[in-house]
């Protein structure tokens, strides 16, 4: 019987199927769970990477590190589908600033919970707990980067000497750099199609003072009104009073000088009385023409003309028209980026105007004239009064034809510089060609005031007025950089230490005199004295530390104190997130004025974010070019390769 049901076949098939079921089925449990994983995992990794491209707009477009953050959970879980969010973590990287773009990461783990695992363990002898997946991802997603560039560029008139190791004028090898430097990022700019306005470039031209163009002059940060502090120095407007003229006259309600009286046109009268006034009411013969039979003087009885006399048309134009340069504002305005409003009022740009000087001349050997004196004075007071006298702008013109002063003479003297180019987009051919023409017609003369240029170059790069072309400043992926070129110290010049304008008088050439003490020629400063109520100082000296004498009257002196407000301008602007290069040209570190410079430029430059310094790899590089008309080209395309290291797209 035993032998028998051992080799009895039948329900053997039963049998093994009962037996083969509990692997069939684990193995299709564990096909199902292996599967759900597999989706669970693509899932929350496609949810991640669409959480990180939207969270990297979101961080363009300024938001706070932990609204960046909290956008990036919700988006992430929202996406997970069918997936439990409580199953999943995230982890998120930002930036490591906001400015310059860099890698937003986002990281996540899932725990996957099988459905059948922990049954299968159960039947294998095994334990049902710690039965959960997990497993991690990244997405990593740089975000883009912008450049907005502001060419800062020294047009003094040193820039018209040979550069050192070329048979060419520096002014010339420096058009032929920064034109390259535009073709070559406007070239990689190109390229950059998913990028509105990829690159931008300004340029601002420096000499003794920066141009805003004459098209600004009614724009709403223009001091149209005569509000600032700085607006009448030197200008005595109750030298103009009614005691003067009943009919034209100007007269004082709250603070602000107004045009009273029948003779004033109708663009003046009952209006504000400031700069611009000036500029529009002065007049000259233009011209002077001949008639023969210019006016009848008897008649014959039918009532033709007997006898004519002799006599001349006149035509009259202005005597100058504002070459659209403006004085530095009082300190902290000049060295900040704080927006014009009427509200404070010494945050308003107020234009130049040069006074004219004094007629008398000196007791020097060769009797010296005034530094600027174009107009007569019409007063018989000390020089001082005489400069500051009003009537002598409003007299009307008489019968001799002269011609209008125009850049760096009589009011605008000290405005020598083309007009600011603002930031224009370089990836299209036509912003390309406009920079590039901006670069070939800038013009050298004057003196070199650094910190003025540096800070109009900061305020083109600004989104607030004056120039709002520039990008928010909380707006991440976009960089800001100023790029500073000088051939020379800081310079601000004593009367006697310089020239006089040609037409101030005989020996114009042994320089100008002081009679009315102003302690300097006029400039972007104004004068050293007098100066404005409620200040304490002239504006050279506000603001600067006691390493600074505010009794010595010297260039010197003066180069010290600019030299102080460009320390201060470089800190607030890096501050600020500004990237500042710098670029010495041709300076001599034997003369101790340039080598104070060249110590000056680099210490206001930013550190590389790539490139070690290649005396102490340990330190970035500095980001200064001690350049020579030689290697000035060179320099250029290093700058060139930094800034397209900025530009990276991933």
């Amino acid at each position: 019987m035993i032998r028998r049901f051992g080799s009895d076949r039948r329900g053997n098939y039963a049998l093994m199927t009962v037996l083969a079921t509990v692997p069939l089925m684990g193995g299709l449990a564990l096909g199902v769970d292996y599967t759900e994983m597999v989706r669970q995992r693509q899932n929350t990794l496609n949810a991640l990477d669409a959480a990180g491209i939207a969270t990297a707009q979101q961080i363009v477009a300024g938001a706070s590190d932990a609204d960046a953050k909290a956008y990036a959970k919700n988006f992430f879980e929202t996406n997970l589908q069918h997936i439990d969010p409580a199953n999943t973590s995230l982890a998120v990287t930002l930036p490591n600033s906001n400015a310059g773009g860099g890698t937003l990461k986002l990281c996540s783990t899932l725990t996957y919970k099988p459905y059948f695992l922990p049954t299968a363990k159960l039947l294998v002898g095994g334990s049902a707990t710690n039965s959960d997946i997990s497993f991690g991802t990244c997405s990593e997603v740089r975000l883009k980067n912008t450049l907005e560039v502001s060419l800062v560029l020294d047009n003094s008139r040193s820039m018209t000497d040979l550069g050192k190791g070329s048979n060419k004028v520096r002014f010339d090898l420096l058009k032929d750099a920064a034109k390259q430097l535009v073709d070559q990022l406007a070239g990689q700019a190109q390229m950059m199609k998913q990028v509105t306005k990829p690159v931008q470039f300004s340029l601002v031209p420096f000499a003794a003072s920066v141009n805003v163009g004459p098209d600004n002059a009614t724009a709403s940060w223009m001091d149209t009104t005569g509000i600032s502090p700085i607006h009448h120095e030197n200008f005595d407007w109750a030298s103009m009073s009614s005691t003067y003229s009943s009919t034209k006259y100007a007269q004082n309600i709250a603070g602000v000088w107004y045009a009273k009286g029948s003779g004033w046109d109708a663009t003046q009268k009952d209006l504000p009385l400031t700069r611009f006034s000036i500029y529009n009411q002065m007049k000259r013969t233009a011209t002077a023409t001949y008639v023969a039979q210019f006016k009848c003087t008897a008649t014959y009885s039918n009532g033709s003309c007997r006898t004519w006399q002799s006599g001349y048309n006149y035509t009259y134009g202005s005597v100058a028209s504002w070459g659209g340069c403006v004085e530095s504002r009082p300190y902290p305005y000049n060295i900040n980026d704080t927006a014009a409003s009427t509200a404070t009022p010494a945050t308003m740009f107020v234009p130049m105007f040069a006074p004219d000087e004094t007629d008398l001349t000196d007791s020097n050997n060769a009797p010296r004239p005034a530094n600027n004196n174009w107009l007569a004075d019409g007063s018989t007071g000390n020089s001082a009064a005489r400069q500051s006298y009003m009537p002598k702008y409003f007299t009307a013109p008489g019968t001799t034809v002269t011609p209008a002063y125009g850049m760096n003479a009589g009011p605008n003297t000290s405005c020598s510089t083309t007009a600011i180019t603002p930031l224009t987009d370089v990836s299209t051919t036509t912003g390309a060609t406009a920079v590039k023409g901006a670069i070939d017609a800038m013009a050298a003369d004057g003196a070199t005031n650094v910190p003025e240029g540096m800070a109009w170059g900061w305020r083109t790069l600004s989104s607030t007025a004056p120039f709002t072309d520039g990008r928010a400043e909380t707006e991440r992926g976009n960089d800001k950089v100023l790029i500073v070129l000088t051939d020379g110290a800081n310079t601000y010049y004593t009367p006697t230490s310089v020239v006089a304008q040609t037409y101030s008088g005989t020996n114009w050439n042994y320089g100008g005199n002081d009679l009315a003490a102003s302690k300097a020629i006029y400039s972007s400063l104004g004068y050293i004295l007098p100066f404005s109520n409620g200040y304490t100082y002239g504006r050279m000296f506000l603001g600067t530390s006691a390493n600074v004498s505010k009794s010595d009257y010297s260039n010197p002196n003066y180069t010290k104190a600019m030299n102080e407000h460009f320390t201060t301008l470089c800190n607030n602007a890096k501050a600020a997130n500004i990237m500042v290069m710098t670029i010495a040209l041709d300076l001599d570190a034997t003369k101790t004025a340039e080598k104070t410079q060249m110590d000056a430029l680099k210490a206001c430059s930013s550190d590389s974010r790539f490139s070690k310094d290649p005396t102490d790899p340990s330190k970035p590089m500095k980001l200064f070019w001690n350049s020579t008309g030689a290697t000035l080209s060179d320099d250029f395309k290093a700058i060139g390769n930094e800034l397209s290291n900025l530009r990276i797209v991933s």
